[in-house]
């Protein structure tokens, strides 16, 4: 008997069709979407903290508590990552833009192993890209 299990995105699977190539070609939009949600998130972090922390702006200078731009710049992160999370593409996908969602809805039993292998894809591969251009 197949026993039916709920992705993180909510989208319910049989537990019988586990084959990669099955999960990629039922799942890649919401992968994607995850890609480009971190990718955003990046960006935001890198235009906050150009904004906060770089000395040409003239936020620096009027703000000149260090611990005021890191709680700017905690702020601004913590809404972003709402922001994405609510989002119609970050509800579609489980907005799981960190890897300790995914790493917890994988040891909860969410979300299948290699439902959870292509969402961790988009970390590695920045990962790697960012240890390359080092």
């Amino acid at each position: 008997m197949m026993t039916a299990a709920v992705s993180a995105s909510g989208l319910s699977r049989t537990a019988g069709d586990d084959s990669w190539p099955a999960v990629l070609r039922r799942h890649w939009p919401e992968y994607l979407i995850e890609g480009a949600g971190l990718g955003l998130f990046m960006v935001s972090a890198c235009g906050f903290g150009t904004l906060l922390e770089f000395p040409g702006p003239p936020v620096r200078a009027g703000l000149g508590d260090p611990l005021a731009r890191r709680v700017l710049m905690g702020l601004a992160m913590g809404l972003t990552a709402v922001a994405l999370i609510y989002s119609p593409w970050g509800r579609r996908s489980g907005g799981q833009f960190n890897p300790a969602v995914t790493l917890t809805f994988l040891r909860l039993r969410r979300l299948a192993p290699v439902d959870a292998s292509f969402y961790v894809m988009p970390w590695c591969s920045s990962w790697v890209r960012q240890s390359a251009s080092g």
